[in-house]
């Protein structure tokens, strides 16, 4: 057995183990195991040393370079550095298999993918929905020039264009089922144009889970609900956040108080860390512990923060500025959390139509609603 095969069987022993292969989906397993990782992985990737990314070779490193590729099911392996942060990977095998599974592909069926990458996953796709039904969008004209070149060495017989995925592709539409495979904070309508109603969209979400949205019948709107948890890349063009220092700066705080809760559950309960980010969707928060207890930066990447600040003996201090108060909004998101019974990130979902989307808590209808910002999507 060859190092890379001992990896491939190592993985997929790891995802067996915590039930990470779909039962209602074998196909997916089936088609990971028939289209290897490493045949789409560039001979250069990057590992994170601690303080910078690094390059790993395949050349260079032929044993470090298979580990990068087949780490553990939660590890992506990063295959494109831009000023200095990934901007490109060969995304973990369990989120993978996590959208696929929620997309509920069908052989024969019409699929757009939006932002190609490695390949990897229009390959799966291919492997489903069969030969030439699959259309692949990518905005890197280099990322796509090499992903048509593994896809056409390992037989897939996939579309891929150079293009802007927020418009999709419509000279293929309309499609059975679209699949993005990276973050929006807003879901572009032209995915929901260029979709059949009933017809299926998964898509990362806010940068922190992914939703399956169904085409309404009429075709003007898309509604679904959040299917699972993980951080992904945002889409290519989305500015830098300024970090905590830059929004700090130097000037006094606006107020200081007393924290009388215990902050554990913001790094313990991520159906927290999820419903924050509902509410409060513009807010960066940054945990650490230390000797006292556990800290909490918080900034809204523009002009306001708050630190929350561990004082020993369990006490906590909130100093903040800005013309928000974020210390005083996350425990008011915190408790509104509370009063809606502690629901889990399953329980929350989004709505698309043509004028605005809004997520929403347990019902699209009734349940608690939350209107998503930013300029609408094109």
């Amino acid at each position: 057995m060859t190092d890379h095969e001992q990896l491939r069987a190592a993985l997929d022993a790891a995802m067996d183990q915590r039930g990470a292969w779909p039962e209602r989906a074998p196909w997916i397993r089936q088609a990971v195991g028939a289209v290897p990782r490493h045949r789409f992985a560039p001979d250069q990737l990057w590992r994170w040393d601690g303080r910078a990314y690094v390059p790993v070779g395949r050349g260079a490193d032929p044993e470090r370079w298979a580990a990068e590729v087949y780490g553990s099911p939660d590890t992506a392996a990063v295959t494109q550095i831009s000023d200095g942060l990934p901007s490109s990977s060969l995304s973990c095998q369990a989120v993978v298999v996590d959208m696929l599974d929620s997309l509920l592909v069908e052989p024969g069926q019409r699929v757009l993918e939006l932002g190609t990458g490695t390949g990897w996953n229009a390959a799966l796709l291919s492997h489903r929905a069969g030969p030439g039904q699959v259309v692949s969008v990518e905005v890197d004209a280099e990322l796509a020039a090499a992903a048509a070149e593994r896809l056409t060495t390992a037989g897939a017989n996939v579309a891929v264009h150079l293009g802007d995925g927020s418009t999709g592709w419509p000279m293929g539409a309309p499609y059975d089922r679209v699949i993005s495979t990276y973050a929006v904070d807003r879901v572009p309508w032209a995915w929901i144009e260029q979709t059949r109603p009933g017809g299926r969209i998964v898509t990362p979400w806010g940068r922190l889970g992914h939703v399956a949205l169904t085409v309404a019948d009429d075709g003007r709107s898309a509604s679904g609900w959040v299917q699972g948890l993980a951080t992904f890349m945002p889409v290519r063009g989305t500015s830098r956040a300024r970090d905590f220092a830059q929004v700090r700066g130097d000037g006094p705080a606006a107020d200081e108080r007393p924290v009388t809760r215990d902050l554990t559950p913001l790094q313990a309960d991520w159906h927290l860390r999820f419903a924050l980010r509902v509410a409060l969707p513009e807010v960066q928060v940054t945990l650490a512990e230390d000797d006292d207890g556990l800290n909490a930066w918080l900034h809204d990447g523009a002009s306001s923060w708050a630190v929350l600040s561990a004082i020993g003996d369990g006490r906590t201090s909130a100093t903040q500025g800005g013309p928000r108060r974020l210390a005083d909004e996350l425990e008011a998101a915190w408790d509104e959390w509370l009063r809606l019974g502690e629901p889990e990130l399953y329980d929350y979902g989004l709505t698309v139509e043509p004028d605005g989307q809004y997520a929403w808590c347990r019902d699209a209808d009734t349940g608690r609603r939350w209107p998503v910002s930013g300029e609408p999507a094109a």
